[in-house]
């Protein structure tokens, strides 16, 4: 039989392609989801509004909403490519989805970078949103959009090394709890909505330390103080990717 009889073609598609209909997928489940659009859209909406129209924490700036943005910002990397991240891809392991997949024509790295894509896609929305917010309530942000393209792409990095190293790691119920946990944890101890100079001297020397940390102090210093790139952030940040990544990569089980 002459070849091209068959319409279409049987055999996989090209890995491009693959990867773009696999994030369409991922992407479409992840705003579908309420439990995940409450932790992506919902939560940092809200955290930006209460503080910034309510006087409830002193952050030092001539309008609250100039601290609070850089924090809420870095908040919604860390909510999509860490915690939201981390629970969906537990529970995908735990069904044996991620098996099935592993066994399709995807590549697994490919896979991995469909799962990217649509964390990044999903982190365009958040900050087109919570930038409208933010200027609407009076926020003047300064300083290179460059630099704070850079921060959030490192952030993304770091945060999504992290939650797959936890999904792939331990069960999707540990998984569920521990994301949820740790999201909390730096929300008040990452310099997202508190000050850390709120904090004793010790603590606040750990806590510098932190990626959302690292991820808020260097979005703060380029959009309200108009700093150039803060290396230092930054560089915290690309030790964490560099970490987080490679012990994804691995320690990640598919089943």
């Amino acid at each position: 039989m002459s070849a091209g009889t068959f319409s279409p073609r049987p055999g996989a598609a090209p890995v491009g392609r693959m990867i773009a209909a696999q994030a369409a997928l991922e992407t479409r489940m992840l705003l579908r989801n309420g439990e995940q659009l409450l932790l992506t859209v919902i939560i940092p909406s809200l955290l930006l509004v209460l503080f910034s129209t309510v006087d409830i924490i002193d952050t030092g700036a001539d309008q609250a909403v100039d601290f609070l943005a850089p924090g809420v910002l870095a908040l919604a990397v860390l909510s999509t490519a860490f915690t939201g991240q981390a629970i969906a891809t537990g529970f995908e392991r735990r069904y044996g989805v991620l098996k099935r997949l592993g066994a399709s024509p995807l590549p697994r790295w490919a896979l991995m970078t469909a799962k990217t894509l649509a964390v990044l896609v999903t982190e365009v929305l958040q900050v087109a949103l919570l930038t409208a917010i933010a200027l609407a309530l009076g926020w003047n942000p300064h300083g290179d959009p460059l630099s704070v393209l850079v921060l959030l792409v490192l952030g993304t990095a770091a945060f999504s090394g992290l939650g797959l190293l936890m999904a792939g790691t331990l069960r999707a119920e540990a998984t569920l709890a521990a994301a949820n946990l740790v999201f909390l944890l730096l929300l008040v101890g990452g310099g997202v909505i508190v000050p850390l100079e709120k904090f004793p001297d010790a603590a606040r020397s750990v806590l510098e330390l932190l990626p959302v940390s690292a991820l808020s102090d260097g979005l703060r210093s380029v959009l309200q103080d108009g700093a150039a790139m803060p290396w230092g952030d930054a560089l915290t940040l690309a030790v964490w990717a560099v970490l987080g990544l490679g012990a994804a990569a691995k320690f990640f089980r598919w089943e």
